[in-house]
């Protein structure tokens, strides 16, 4: 996981040179996790009669159900991770809209993924929050089940492409309904996702407060060049030039 921390410049920003290439993915090699096909091993003969059912063979066939809904879901959510990193928001936006189940399902697989990850990026931001001022207002952009909000004192404004919580908004990053100048720090947690992502950024820029807090939290193989991902530098001086400014040191794990 990368996490960034960008502060607003007062200055007028310029516009970027082409920032969706210095992180679009390589879904191939960063974004498939990787899966081992089950073998099936019983006797399918249709001559041989079948022994009654024991406790273990019927433990041991839900576990083999389980572990193929599990394949199933896994399959699906990659599917959908696939479709979120090459299209627009406000194509991700209508996509859910046609069918927000699917949304549903895609966080299922997300919160499956995450519970094998050794630290939670949203519990890294949820602790900067918890060190500075709870006055701070906040704008989380891709908030999920907005687990940022219910963590912290602080007044969140949390948006999302479906909402099934009422303090969550439904809409594109690209054009949120704050004021500008209107909150003290956005969030980006894992949520980066889609072709015209600068324009989530500027969008964001437009709601900060001058001298307000970008924070950026990023899985780690996509700031990995060696491995299909974009250059963390070329990344952090696009991010610059949409008018922020490096602030913290970036952490990795």
């Amino acid at each position: 996981m990368k996490e960034q921390s960008r502060k607003r410049k007062r200055a007028r920003h310029n516009k970027p040179q082409k920032i969706e290439e210095s992180l679009q993915p390589k879904h191939s090699k960063t974004h498939k996790k990787k899966t081992h096909q089950q073998k099936n091993n019983a006797n399918l003969s249709s001559t041989s009669a079948k022994p009654p059912k024991s406790s273990s063979s019927s433990s041991n066939s839900s576990s083999f159900l389980d572990k193929m809904r599990a394949r199933l879901a896994g399959g699906h959510f990659r599917m959908i991770n696939e479709k979120l990193y090459t299209c627009t928001g406000k194509e991700a936006l209508d996509y859910f809209k046609e069918d927000p189940e699917l949304f549903d399902m895609y966080h299922t697989g997300y919160q499956e993924q995450m519970s094998h990850w050794p630290e939670l990026p949203v519990n890294i931001i949820i602790k900067w929050l918890r060190d500075h001022s709870p006055s701070l207002v906040v704008a989380d952009l891709g908030c999920g089940d907005a687990r940022l909000a219910k963590n912290v004192k602080n007044k969140v404004f949390s948006f999302d492409l479906v909402s099934n919580d009422p303090s969550v908004i439904a809409c594109d990053m690209s054009n949120v309904p704050l004021d500008s100048s209107s909150v003290d720090v956005a969030v980006f947690c894992l949520s980066l996702m889609g072709i015209n992502y600068a324009s989530y950024l500027q969008e964001a820029y437009r709601v900060l407060k001058p001298s307000g807090w970008l924070l950026i939290a990023e899985v780690k193989s996509r700031f990995d060049p060696n491995n299909g991902g974009a250059d963390p530098n070329r990344f952090s001086k696009a991010v610059c030039e949409l008018g922020f400014t490096s602030a913290l040191k970036v952490l990795y794990i």
